[in-house]
């Protein structure tokens, strides 16, 4: 059944994902316009190359999306679908863009062939709310299964991308005519809307017992978490730039992994992951190539 949304919410939900955006613009102002071109040098080099030979896997026609976070453009994902192309690991087969009304443009077409075909998604009102991009998730599976007959899709978010994909198969994945999600990828996705580690518990504990502290939108997930199909594989991936916040700049650690133990109290398969260092920054989790080689071997 959909869900509807009061303004009040609405403007709650905007207000997490601003003060998610100005606190990476924040800290970034504070970094020196020297250390940045040296950063900049060194990501251009060939480090992060991802090749096939590296990695046991098989090709299939199930395509995976990629869905990009608050205030996200083509560059969000695209490095990393042309990453896994030019390592012969998937390719990239089709773009599509939703608009404001939930019209779909697309570039390019699917071969249903063996290539593990890429799909970029594209929101082209990138602020808006998760409730309203799982409405347009719900729109584009709904447009691949008409014009490709496709039965089966991977999902991969990063930040605001992995809460509205959950919020997506909470509220539609029941829907006997769009296709089944197989596996979802979420990258520092705000799942409890930021909130951090309360003193009373640890990380361990977070993720064996859930958060002591729980948003309305967490309560959300709570309340229709059955709704999921219980045959998903799941692999959420948190990051801490360990500068003593215990966060990626931009989500905490806790927050990325306050479903964990939502998923498995309902028998639904769940993996996680914790990067470290200065590549486990919001924005870099995406480019890191130890957050590539686990995305690759649990999605093929």
């Amino acid at each position: 059944m959909k869900k509807s949304i009061n303004s009040k919410t609405s403007k709650n939900i905007k207000s997490v994902y601003k003060k998610l955006s100005s606190k990476m613009q924040i800290k970034y102002l504070l970094i020196p316009v020297s250390l940045i071109f040296i950063l900049s040098s060194c990501l251009n080099k060939n480090t992060n190359k991802t090749s096939s030979k590296n990695y046991k896997q098989k090709k299939s026609s199930i395509p995976t999306l990629y869905i990009h976070g608050y205030k996200g453009t083509e560059n969000s994902f695209g490095k990393m679908i042309n990453r896994f192309e030019e390592g012969n690991i998937s390719k990239k087969e089709l773009v599509l863009k939703i608009n404001k009304d939930g019209e779909i443009i697309a570039r390019g077409k699917l071969t249903n062939k063996n290539t593990n075909p890429a799909i970029q998604i594209l929101f082209e009102d990138n602020k808006n709310n998760e409730y309203k991009q799982a409405t347009w998730i719900k729109n584009i599976l709904a447009y691949l299964k008409d014009k490709y007959n496709i039965e089966k899709v991977n999902l991969v978010g990063h930040s605001m991308g992995g809460v509205s994909i959950l919020q997506y198969l909470i509220t539609y994945e029941k829907d006997e005519n769009l296709p089944k999600v197989e596996k979802f990828v979420a990258i520092g996705s705000p799942f409890n809307n930021l909130i951090e580690l309360s003193e009373e518990e640890t990380l361990d504990s977070l993720i064996n017992n859930g958060p002591l502290v729980k948003s309305k939108g967490y309560i959300d997930f709570e309340n229709n978490i059955s709704n999921i199909n219980p045959n998903i594989n799941i692999l959420i991936i948190a990051g801490d730039v360990e500068d003593g916040s215990l966060g990626d700049e931009a989500v905490p650690m806790a927050d990325a992994l306050s479903i964990i133990s939502l998923l498995k109290n309902n028998n639904i398969s769940v993996d996680y992951k914790k990067y470290y260092g200065k590549n486990a920054q919001h924005s870099k989790l995406h480019e890191n190539k130890d957050v590539d080689k686990k995305i690759i071997e649990f999605l093929y």
